[in-house]
């Protein structure tokens, strides 16, 4: 019936979502239809879900099909009449989007597309596959040029673009947006019409009197197609050599020689977990989705690329033993079935981090190895948030800027006027909508198909990148393509650089990695950086909030730092359950238990739920679910399943048991708390302990080559704080920081013996070019012998040779910066002229100068201008007269007292209170470059408010959280910067 309708994923442009399309149908009374978003097919997995689980008291059938545009008009619909025919429209779509290419006006399907062009553009002589739509306002002009067309060839077309009127004005909202343009001069060519919304089969008949016929074809048209989706079936790669038994073989004898290698002797206890593993992992069929990793892993340990094995993956001993991870399950008491049960029917979760520098290689491998036309990234909808659409909504509405940035920063203003309210009302609607607002790529998943991927995805081509599935995560999931995870951190980049630089500047090689935890968590040094959150540089345990979770915690083990990269995330922290962690272990026991059978099942953590396989062991044992349920409340905890019918049944059923096992009321009530909690932000232990070990490999590094170590921090770029702050930190700790150099610093920067040079690269207006010519050009001819040499050598404009000489990069030279300005301005002068005819050059006048020193002042401000940070102490830019009272090493002894220091801001964090206030968190360097914390209630918020990068006066009193001192801030001011012209040194 309906043979053109879109969903809000045809991206800005319609307003409906998948399940809102089907209940247009349902309360319509509509039985087939054809699912055509515009050059995406992202919803029709989500479409043939929710009828298979929801909605399937009602026969709809549902047909994909793709709508093709040109200059964001209507070329033509593409319309699978079977499987074959939704493959060949896929890979049609990719071929484009891949080349970037314009889409041809009159495509060359087989006969398992159906090809349905507007009346404007439709071609003379049509194929036996190609039809014309004609529209209700159509008709009358197709009455007077009824001769020029086939009969047979006629649809009726009648596209479902929104719901009613609601619907027409987010979309127009949509498509002004989409085009950058003021809501009242969208050209209606840009939108849809009006009447794009649903209608009885009734009213169609009556907008069609005396072409019914059109009706009739268009239904014999879905009638015809027949498309079948299978949920739940497994359609990775199915074989990685090639058969099923083959895989199993060379399977079996990697593992048994991996569990030799880790280890050694066998026993009984590790023999069982060895042959249950390796039983389950053959009845499940997950022999290719291992071997695949572990190729993928064989290929990286060839190149060099170091990597980390997290996730569930962690809890596997196979997985170990192939090392995939480098985390023993059995040292750890991995909860085996959080990672695979008989129940499971999904592969295991394997994540797989390299570094940022190697990670594209590595997927290009997969890609080149497992064939392009089956392989692509998996996508993700970002969807569309508050903020960004109360400003776009606002701008289409004509509000001038200054207007948009109250109203962003509070949005209350909405309400004053009628215009307002309406922005605020339909900003509320669409956000409310969720409308997905494009395609993005996945964080590292990777989707490796038996079949092309086009069977089932068409897929978008970022640029300079790899080939992305229009649905989700969660959709894939569905249909059984279950994705490999390869990410991407800075972590392993700074540990792999340090490694080399030690070896380069010392003349030793070390590695960290070789080391095992066991021994590294009884190193004096590192626990002396973990007790007192002294972290700063190290993976994954460097942030303000974590640094001060360890300090509460005294951390000295490789347990609770475990334990604390999990009772970080969102879902813990925010229910109360990390304050609850942290007073039991101070307690030595002592403590009021939820219920005995808690505190069993989660002795480590006294009982306290921290990682994800605590939800599957409460669930399981405590609320006697099957595995397989537990498994579906885990992944419920994550949104987008929370909202679906089988997570409520489950709910249901661990209150129901619940109750029939006696427990009080308020016990329930209180676990289930915290297994809603967890909100898909919680770590898997097997996580929890790969990040850990990370941790411990950086903080041996920083604990025992701290300059080194903060070198590779500096060079990945990809820690929690700016640069300048890492390059305070190396000043601590006993280097001497120089300005970058031409015969000393490379583009990145470098380290000679305590000295580190800052490289080229940190010079923000300097051209990449230049920073990395200099250093090719000093490799290949030896050292500049002067400016005047380097000139010579160097191809460089004379904005970018100031630069340098305000930075300090000549200083090797011994000449004051001002001379070395003076003779670039002279020799940038130097012009030939001609005279009677006679061309000549203008010499080069060889002035006398007076003695011109730049200050350190002069200094430090020339920093701040061309790093953005001085290297100096910033303390020396101040410009405050008033002293302070106590410096951050001095809060410990002052507790409960008010006091007044002087703080150069670190970093800030905004976070929300119980009642939706906004409170902030505040790190700050005091004149000794120590670090201390701020809060920051709201009513001070507003009163004082942060007012960017520099300095600040905070008045507060010392308060003691768990053995960690903070400042709870009563009053704050900004203080200025010295102004270099008036001071004299």
């Amino acid at each position: 019936m309906y043979i053109n309708c879109h969903t809000h994923f045809s991206f800005k442009y319609g307003t409906l979502s998948p399940e809102e399309l089907i209940l247009e149908c349902i309360e319509n009374g509509i039985y087939q239809i054809a699912l055509t978003d515009i050059h995406s097919t992202a919803a029709y997995i989500e479409v043939f879900r929710y009828l298979k689980n929801d909605y399937s008291h009602y026969p709809l059938k549902v047909i994909p099909g793709i709508e093709f545009h040109k200059q964001e008009q209507l070329l033509y619909i593409g319309i699978a009449r079977n499987n074959q025919g939704f493959e060949e429209l896929n890979a049609f779509l990719s071929y484009y989007n891949r080349n970037d290419l314009p889409l041809q006006s009159r495509p060359r399907f087989t006969d398992n597309v159906a090809v349905v062009y507007p009346m404007h553009t439709a071609p003379e002589n049509l194929r036996t596959n190609e039809f014309i739509g004609i529209k209700p306002e159509e008709l009358n002009r197709l009455r007077y040029q009824h001769h020029k067309f086939q009969k047979e060839k006629l649809l009726a077309l009648s596209p479902i673009t929104f719901k009613n009127k609601t619907g027409f004005n987010m979309h127009r909202l949509l498509r002004a947006i989409q085009q950058n343009q003021l809501l009242s001069r969208l050209d209606k060519n840009f939108q849809a019409q009006p009447s794009e919304f649903m209608k009885p089969k009734q009213v169609l008949l009556k907008q069609f009197q005396g072409f019914e016929f059109m009706l009739a074809q268009s239904d014999k048209l879905l009638e015809k197609c027949h498309f079948e989706i299978q949920f739940g079936q497994s359609k990775n790669k199915r074989s990685l050599l090639g058969s099923a038994i083959e895989d199993w073989h060379y399977f079996e004898s990697e593992a048994r020689k991996g569990f030799k290698n880790r280890y050694g002797k066998q026993n009984a206890v590790l023999t069982e977990r060895f042959e249950r593993e390796m039983e389950i992992i053959r009845q499940k069929d997950f022999t290719a989705y291992y071997l695949i990793t572990y190729d993928m892993i064989q290929f990286a340990q060839r190149k060099g690329f170091p990597h980390v094995g997290r996730g569930s993956g962690a809890n596997s001993m196979i997985a170990y033993c192939l090392g995939i991870t480098n985390v023993d399950p059995i040292d750890l008491d991995l909860y085996f079935e959080r990672f695979l049960n008989p129940s499971r029917t999904s592969p295991p979760d394997f994540d797989i981090d390299f570094s940022w520098q190697h990670r594209d290689e590595v997927i290009q491998y997969m890609f080149d190895k497992h064939d392009a036309h089956n392989t692509c990234l998996l996508g993700t909808h970002t969807t569309m948030k508050f903020r960004m659409m109360l400003r776009e909504i606002a701008k289409v509405f004509g509000l001038p800027k200054s207007e948009i940035d109250k109203l962003s920063e509070n949005p209350n203003l909405g309400n004053k006027d009628n215009y307002m309210r309406k922005i605020l009302h339909y900003t509320q609607h669409m956000v409310a909508k969720e409308f997905p607002a494009n395609i993005s790529i996945h964080a590292g998943g990777l989707l490796i198909t038996e079949q092309p991927i086009y069977a089932f995805t068409a897929t978008e081509m970022p640029p300079k990148g790899f080939p992305v599935s229009h649905f989700d995560m969660y959709s894939a999931e569905d249909i059984g393509i279950y994705k490999y995870d390869i990410l991407s951190q800075r972590g392993l980049g700074h540990i792999q650089d340090t490694i080399k630089i030690v070896e380069e500047n010392q003349d030793k090689k070390i590695d960290p990695r070789k080391i095992h935890t066991k021994v590294l968590e009884k190193d004096p040094a590192i626990k002396n950086l973990i007790k007192n959150g002294n972290t700063m540089g190290c993976f994954y345990v460097e942030s303000p909030a974590m640094r001060m979770l360890l300090a509460k915690l005294k951390c000295e083990d490789y347990i609770t730092l475990v334990a604390a990269s999990s009772i970080i995330r969102p879902g813990v922290s925010q229910s109360g359950m990390m304050r609850t962690y942290i007073e039991r272990h101070h307690s030595n026991g002592n403590y009021e238990s939820i219920h005995p059978i808690m505190d069993e099942l989660m002795k480590e953590t006294y009982g306290v739920m921290v990682y994800q396989e605590d939800v599957i062991r409460v669930a399981h044992h405590f609320g006697g679910l099957t595995l397989s349920e537990a498994d579906i409340l885990r992944r419920g905890m994550s949104g987008k399943y929370r909202s679906r019918s089988e997570f409520e049944k489950v709910e249901n059923q661990f209150f129901k048991n619940c109750r029939e096992r006696g427990y009080d009321e308020k016990v329930i009530q209180r676990v289930w708390f915290e297994i809603s909690s967890f909100s898909g932000f919680s770590f898997a232990k097997g996580h929890s302990a790969s990040f850990a070990v990370e941790s411990y490999e950086s903080l041996f590094l920083k604990a025992h080559y701290p300059v080194e170590f903060m070198v590779g921090v500096i060079n990945n770029f990809g820690g929690f704080y700016k640069t300048e702050f890492y390059i305070h930190e190396a000043r601590k700790a006993g280097a001497e920081i120089i300005n970058p150099c031409v015969n000393k610093s490379n583009y990145l920067t470098r380290v000679e013996g305590k000295k580190i040079y800052l490289g080229f690269i940190h010079i923000k207006e300097l051209e990449r070019k230049i920073g990395e010519s200099i250093q090719n050009e000093r490799r290949k001819e030896g050292f500049y012998k002067s400016m005047e040499n380097f000139k010579a050598r160097i191809p460089i404009k004379k904005d970018q040779l100031f630069i340098l000489i305000k930075i300090g990069a000549f200083n090797t030279f011994n000449k004051p910066n001002k001379h070395l300005l003076w003779k670039a301005y002279s020799l940038y002068l130097k012009k030939k002229e001609t005279i009677n005819g006679n061309l000549f050059e203008e010499e080069v006048v060889n002035y006398s100068l007076p003695e011109m020193k730049t200050t350190l002042l002069e200094k430090a401000f020339n920093e701040l201008m061309i790093l953005d940070y001085p290297i100096c102490n910033p303390f020396l830019l101040i410009n405050i007269n008033i002293k302070p009272d106590t410096f951050a090493n001095e809060l410990r002894n002052k507790i409960n007292k008010k006091v007044h220091l002087i703080g150069y801001m670190v970093t800030i964090k905004r976070t929300s209170t119980k009642n939706s206030e906004t409170m902030y968190f505040g790190t700050f360097h005091d004149s000794f470059e120590n670090t201390f914390d701020t809060v920051h209630f709201p009513k001070i918020s507003l009163q004082y408010p942060f007012r960017g990068k520099g300095f600040y006066s905070i008045k507060g009193k010392v308060v003691l959280d768990f053995t960690y001192p903070m400042v709870e801030v009563e009053s704050m001011e900004k203080q200025g910067w010295l102004n270099p012209e008036y001071v004299i040194e």
